[in-house]
């Protein structure tokens, strides 16, 4: 015979579920904070070394735009010193 008892009327269990879901609802909302910052600095760092690109050698072509799009924060932030002494976008993106 199935038991029809709502897991959530259970006044130990229910109250433990309970606070599981609310605990786990905090931990995405913190998780999607997070990443949600690291990819507005990664598009800002993006945004910049563009700047800096066009700025030094022109237009930026699709595949180079495909190379940067690629990077990780700690690469975009090296290719903005590199793109001060380097002598083309070829060199700069190998």
């Amino acid at each position: 015979m199935p038991i029809l008892n709502d897991i959530l009327d259970n006044k130990v269990l229910g109250r433990e579920f309970k606070r599981g879901r609310e605990e786990g609802k905090l931990e995405g909302k913190l998780e999607g904070k997070l990443e949600g910052k690291l990819e507005g600095k990664l598009e800002g760092k993006l945004k910049v070394l563009r700047r800096q690109v066009e700025k030094r050698f022109g237009p930026i072509p699709s595949w180079a735009e495909a190379r940067l799009a690629g990077r990780s924060p700690a690469d975009l932030e090296e290719l903005s010193v590199r793109v001060l002494d380097a002598p083309s976008m070829e060199d700069l993106l190998k």
